[in-house]
């Protein structure tokens, strides 16, 4: 369950029982099916091989997740409620947490 105040959102490719979701590729292909839902959706040539700002596929601790932003509901509850379903019926570990820049290199 994620409370109204969050601001993103991990799905994690780990099942509630434990297992690592399968195809290994899944956090891309969720990823580019929401392309579409973005700010200010860039067409013409090369506007598919991107993926939206809120929903971003990524890897953390060795774990493939998509970071999923609470703007992505304001902007349009629909696709919200597409990805969080995919998750639950997918019986994906969704946390609530906050992606964090990279340190400066230095």
């Amino acid at each position: 369950m994620v409370t109204p105040n969050a601001q993103e959102v991990f799905i994690q490719g780990v099942t509630h029982s434990g297992r690592t979701f399968r195809p290994s590729d899944w956090a891309e292909r969720l990823a580019g099916v929401m392309r579409p839902f973005h700010p200010q959706a860039a067409q013409g040539q090369g506007a598919h091989l991107g993926y939206s700002p809120w929903v971003v596929p990524t890897v953390v601790n060795g774990v493939k997740c998509v970071v999923v932003n609470r703007a992505l509901r304001d902007y349009d509850e629909r696709a919200w409620d597409f990805v969080m379903g995919f998750a639950r019926d997918s019986e994906l570990v969704v946390t609530e947490a906050c992606l964090l820049p990279d340190p400066p290199a230095g």
